[in-house]
């Protein structure tokens, strides 16, 4: 999937928060419903379209559909970000060395 498809669905807040919540372990539909201020059919919604970006897998577990994060096609946006990530790195270290150079002139 193309990075700008990911950030596509990555815009949208509530399936942020489900991936933070899906990052610290698996969670049923049901417990997603519970911590966030969304109905059933609007968590399975995002939830369906996380799917489909390939960034949950499900499971089924008796009657409840267990839900886990797949961070693999994250690694796209990581890749894509990172010569931003040098950019503003370089930028924080000519910020340093000007800081200092201040101190030292008081």
């Amino acid at each position: 999937m193309v990075a700008d498809k990911l950030f596509e669905i990555l815009s949208e807040p509530n399936r942020r928060t489900i991936l933070d919540y899906l990052r610290v372990r698996e969670r049923s539909v049901g417990e997603l419903v519970e911590s966030l201020s969304l109905s059933q059919p609007g968590v399975s919604k995002h939830l369906r379209l996380l799917q489909e970006a390939g960034l949950v897998s499900v499971r089924k577990e008796a009657q409840k559909h267990v839900y886990s994060l797949r961070a693999k096609p994250l690694e796209e946006i990581h890749h894509w970000l990172e010569p931003y990530r040098q950019f503003w790195s370089n930028k924080l270290d000519e910020l340093e060395k000007q800081l200092d150079a201040d101190k030292e002139e008081k």
